[in-house]
């Protein structure tokens, strides 16, 4: 007897030969924003299990929560009594938030870096348009965007919401001006957080050691800085503290000179920019030489 299947004659060939791809070519410009969108969807643990979505919902929320709650404050008492100061300013709202805003920076950078190292998808990335330049420059404008609805979105949310309870700025000027500082204050907290995350991240495949190693490069020398300080030494020492280096920015953009007062404005937008580029200028050193798997 054969073996040879009954049914053998019901297979096809299908022969769907070369065809050329006549869709749109959007260059190196649509690379860069396919992999932004692709690195923040990630983060934020979007088209991916519940789990994944669970550390950055958390954090988020934790953003959010001083917020809401002022933003009732607002809304249930009488403005005259809300005036006095029972509000924090827009650029103290920070101090309630900045331990959610970097255990959100330690999670997101290894987020969007790691795995594509791990897996070999880094070596298909590099294998279309992209180049390890413009792969650097696609994560640092990915974790920038996403770090924003944590620096930005709760304070924006306190403008609107002032607003409409009149306690906000008390003309369109006013109420600009305090946009842009709001804006501007956002950013440069997500610039230097989303630069020096990615920078510590790039020497590592692995996202638990990454995060591990983002709090302690935050934490450990703020602790030892004011050890220093409160010995009596030299407050230039302060510039080495990567946890409130850029909330003390934030503070001179509001125009107060926050707790370090013996420091000048120059000195301190000195010492953030120059570790802000330095972050950028590790990564991209470290993309140059990084081994890719196909």
């Amino acid at each position: 007897m054969s073996d040879v299947p009954a049914h053998t004659n019901d297979a096809r060939i299908i022969d769907r030969s070369y065809r050329r791809y006549d869709g749109e070519r959007t260059g190196i410009r649509g690379a860069i924003r396919t992999v932004v969108v692709h690195s923040i969807q990630r983060a934020l643990g979007l088209r991916r299990s519940v789990w994944s979505k669970v550390f950055p919902v958390i954090s988020i929320v934790i953003a959010y929560l001083p917020a809401l709650a002022f933003v009732g404050i607002a809304a249930i008492f009488p403005v005259e009594l809300v005036q006095e100061g029972i509000l924090p300013s827009y650029g103290d709202y920070y101090g309630y938030v900045s331990l959610a805003i970097i255990l959100f920076a330690a999670f997101v950078a290894p987020e969007m870096l790691c795995p594509d190292r791990r897996s070999g998808l880094l070596g298909i990335y590099l294998a279309s348009s992209l180049t390890r330049n413009t792969y650097v420059v696609a994560k640092l404008i990915a974790a920038a965007i996403t770090l924003l609805a944590v620096t930005t979105g709760p304070v924006l949310l306190l403008l609107i919401s002032y607003s409409f309870e009149d306690v906000g700025p008390g003309s369109v000027g006013d109420w600009l001006t305090t946009l842009a500082r709001i804006l501007g204050g956002g950013l440069t907290i997500a610039a230097l957080h989303a630069s020096l995350s990615l920078a510590i991240s790039s020497f590592t495949d692995r996202k638990a050691v990454a995060s591990a190693s983002i709090i302690g490069a935050m934490f450990v020398p703020s602790i030892l800085v004011e050890i220093v300080v409160d010995t009596g030494s030299s407050d230039y020492f302060r510039l080495l503290d990567l946890l409130r280096l850029p909330f003390e920015m934030v503070q001179r953009i509001w125009g107060n000179s926050g707790d370090w007062s013996e420091l000048s404005t120059l000195t301190v937008g000195a010492a953030y920019t120059a570790w802000t580029l330095a972050s950028i200028a590790v990564l991209w050193w470290n993309y140059q030489r990084v081994g890719v798997r196909q």
